[in-house]
């Protein structure tokens, strides 16, 4: 049998007589370190056997430790009883493993030549941190650290893993991307809940677009923040067209004390509260930023009609009750309300955008010339051109492509462009997911695809089959 092989580089001077027993238990160590960080030279580590976790922590817990300070012998015992215990209890999953024989024999040894006594304090790599109770984050990260090391505590425990976000969006004549990233085009003519939980409301108003279509468009958002208590009372945002406030109806735009430090884009730092409002463009553009519960609203117009656009914690947006189960976001629109068909949008069969031209002429507060210069002239256009316009905004022919097209054919109005190009931007600063962004529409190519990732995983396979077959 050959010389066993070290992944550390001229570790084996160190093993000469002279200097074995002096820096064996160090050398012990930088071997299990070392294999630790770079596997595919050494012994493979099982994922049961967590001893490279436990090198990691006491490298860590050791690193900042110098001979010279105060109190060196005692936080080295401290970190090395830690090591030792976190060895004990992955002592079975680790069982003929090199990199763990040798920590413990280097640990051993380290404790010998340091007067380390077996029993005593222990240092953590968890230290104790309180968190802020205004801050979901914060709140949420405090409770999965302790869950998780509850976990390990007790092995018969479940482990907790972090809490999820969700996304829901509204823009057009109106889209809406569900909870659950189900995309449907909706009538919805009235007053409609998005959002009914234990601690937020979103409803939203929408109107008829123009005269012989069914389809809406959003003109009022009402947004209610419930009181959650030690961070904020109620607080009501309402946007309509043309009014789009950066402050809530109280005339105030923040509530709760500063919770915790913020670095601005223009490098300033400061405190923010439990709920604040951030206006992005004057009249156009609001972000609603409620860090108490996790919460995330974007609110634009568009033309004359708002969009809309929310990111919620998970945990959050189930918590509601029977009479709260009329959420839009949450099990999308009434069948009776749907203009799509199962996800299949038709496009009008002939431009009714002279109808937004006649609504316009008879509005009673605006004159048609008034209408023209605040949002523009309206168009009639035909498949190709509505597409070759929603191209110039929309590179990838998903659904909000599809969606845009849709708007211009019932509307003829080209500020459904921006709207869905905005939308789709939206939704990719608060979409969790990255992996669901693209929805295409159902039946064309790319929906086969990208529907069903286990269909490309079976193509995947039977493609590698037929290969190997032919290598064979």
């Amino acid at each position: 049998m050959g010389r066993a092989g070290c992944c550390c580089r001229g570790a084996e001077r160190l093993a000469s007589p002279s200097l074995a027993r002096r820096f064996l238990p160090l050398l012990l160590l930088i071997i299990a370190l070392c294999c630790g960080a770079r596997i595919g030279q050494c012994q493979v580590i099982t994922p049961q056997c967590r001893i490279q976790k436990c090198t990691t922590d006491f490298v860590s817990l050791t690193s900042h430790l110098t001979s010279a300070v105060d109190g060196f012998h005692t936080e080295f015992c401290k970190a090395l009883r830690a090591y030792s215990a976190c060895t004990q209890r992955t002592a079975k999953s680790c069982r003929g493993n090199l990199v763990f024989h040798s920590a413990v024999l280097g640990i051993s040894d380290l404790m010998t030549q340091r007067n380390c006594s077996k029993d005593g304090p222990t240092s953590s790599t968890h230290p104790e941190v309180q968190p802020e109770p205004c801050n979901y984050h914060s709140r949420t990260q405090h409770s999965h650290t302790h869950s998780h090391m509850h976990a390990h505590t007790h092995s018969h425990a479940h482990s907790h893993s972090r809490p999820g976000y969700l996304f829901c969006g509204l823009f057009g004549d109106p889209h809406l991307r569900t909870f659950k990233d189900s995309f449907q085009t909706c009538k919805v003519e009235g007053a409609w809940p998005l959002i009914d939980n234990d601690y937020l409301s979103v409803q939203v108003t929408n109107v008829p677009v123009v005269h012989g279509s069914s389809a809406t468009a959003t003109n009022k958002i009402t947004i209610i923040f419930k009181p959650y208590e030690g961070c904020t009372d109620q607080r009501v945002y309402q946007a309509v067209t043309d009014n789009l406030p950066a402050a809530f109806d109280d005339g105030t735009v923040s509530s709760g004390d500063p919770i915790h430090a913020f670095a601005g884009t223009d490098g300033a730092t400061g405190k923010v509260r439990a709920l604040w409002i951030s206006e992005r463009i004057p009249g156009r553009h609001v972000e609603l930023h409620a860090g108490y519960i996790g919460v995330t609203v974007i609110v634009r117009q568009m033309g004359r009609y708002l969009t809309l656009a929310v990111r919620i914690p998970e945990e959050l947006a189930q918590a509601y009750d029977a009479t709260q189960d009329l959420q839009l976001c949450l099990n999308g629109c009434p069948s009776g309300e749907r203009i799509d068909q199962a996800g299949h949008l038709p496009l009008p069969l002939s431009p009714p955008a002279l109808g937004l031209q006649l609504q316009q002429l008879h509005r009673p507060s605006y004159s048609a010339q008034t209408q023209e210069s605040l949002y523009g002239a309206t168009q009639n256009f035909g498949v190709e051109g509505a597409k070759e316009r929603c191209r110039e905004k929309l590179e990838v022919q998903d659904i909000y492509f599809h969606s845009c097209v849709f708007d211009l054919l019932t509307t003829g109005d080209a500020n459904f462009t921006v709207a869905a190009y905005s939308a789709q931007k939206d939704m990719e600063s608060l979409h969790p997911h990255r992996d669901r962004w693209r929805i295409y529409p159902r039946g064309s190519a790319t929906s086969t695809l990208h529907s069903d990732p286990h269909s490309v995983k079976w193509l995947a396979l039977l493609l590698l089959c037929a290969l190997s077959m032919t290598l064979i």
